[in-house]
């Protein structure tokens, strides 16, 4: 009896948290998918019956009007530079803090205050550091003696894409720093010590024993950065709303101008569906790179 009620027990503390997941997570999920079956504008009530078009929905996402397909390759674009460039930046940052540093909390502090910032107002500051008449880069570059007034960062194709994630950078590094710098810190000092006597090096006992250490914190900075890069959307709806030419535009923009503008709430919802889809295929993915092997070599 007194095991029963245990579970009971946990099971009422455990219920609003399973109520809450499944109200704030699981049912948008399920409705999302339901409602990208159906052509349907939002407005009116649907009609099950008539507004049936299977998938239909997710077939029109890659024809010419919308794009999809371009969207999300400018998506894959972000991730491979928040994985290639991003991460290994705010790696080095972490390992050079972890070493005790004179001012360590100070500079902790600074690369975070981006990721506090209202990404609304980063959005801005960078449209006016851009800005070719007055902003900060062109000033810099006239300095300098080039006449950077023809070069146009937001509103070039060949360059706004990395225009755009320059800003990403300067936001989100603080963050991945500061989630590698807790591993970094986590490391036993003994190990250090013991790699420091055999006769390596600072790098090599970064390479050899810290990042080994902390593998399941960079698996985790990855998926992260991975799945936030293709669920990307305020920064770039702030400096470009997608332009110019759609050479920016990423899938959740091409949603939000379906759901609110175009008002086709099944095209938009299969977009929703997709990236859903995408994100977990992508953190179960890398999981699977990360996966850790025994000292047998077995998984």
């Amino acid at each position: 009896m007194k095991q029963k009620q245990k579970y009971i027990a946990i099971f009422l503390f455990l219920l609003p948290a399973l109520l809450l997941f499944v109200g704030l997570l699981i049912a948008p999920i399920i409705m999302s998918i339901y409602y990208s079956l159906f052509d349907w504008n939002g407005l009116r009530a649907l009609d099950p019956s008539n507004d049936f078009v299977g998938l239909k929905n997710y077939a029109t996402l890659f024809n010419q009007r919308i794009q999809f397909g371009s969207a999300l390759k400018n998506a894959f674009i972000l991730a491979g530079l928040s994985v290639f460039l991003q991460l290994p930046f705010s790696l080095a940052l972490a390992l050079a803090l972890g070493k005790k540093i004179k001012g360590e909390r100070a500079f902790l502090s600074i690369y975070f205050l981006p990721v506090l910032i209202s990404t609304v107002v980063i959005g801005q500051l960078w449209l006016k550091i851009y800005n070719p008449e007055y902003g900060i880069l062109h000033t810099f570059l006239r300095a300098l003696g080039y006449d950077g007034e023809n070069i146009r960062w937001l509103g070039d194709q060949s360059i706004a894409l990395g225009s755009v994630f320059v800003p990403t950078l300067w936001q989100y590094v603080g963050y991945h720093m500061l989630l590698l710098y807790a591993g970094v810190k986590g490391v036993s000092p003994e190990l250090r010590e013991a790699a420091k006597l055999d006769g390596c090096t600072d790098w090599q006992v970064n390479w050899n024993v810290v990042i080994p250490t902390i593998k399941p914190i960079i698996k985790v900075s990855v998926i992260f950065a991975v799945t936030g890069s293709l669920k990307s959307f305020d920064l770039i709806y702030v400096l470009t709303n997608g332009g110019p030419m759609k050479a920016t535009e990423v899938p959740s923009i091409i949603m939000i101008n379906q759901l609110f503008k175009a008002n086709q709430y099944g095209i938009g919802s299969a977009i929703a569906v997709l990236l859903i889809i995408l994100c977990f295929f992508f953190a179960i993915l890398i999981g699977f790179i990360f996966k850790e092997r025994d000292i047998y070599g077995k998984k």
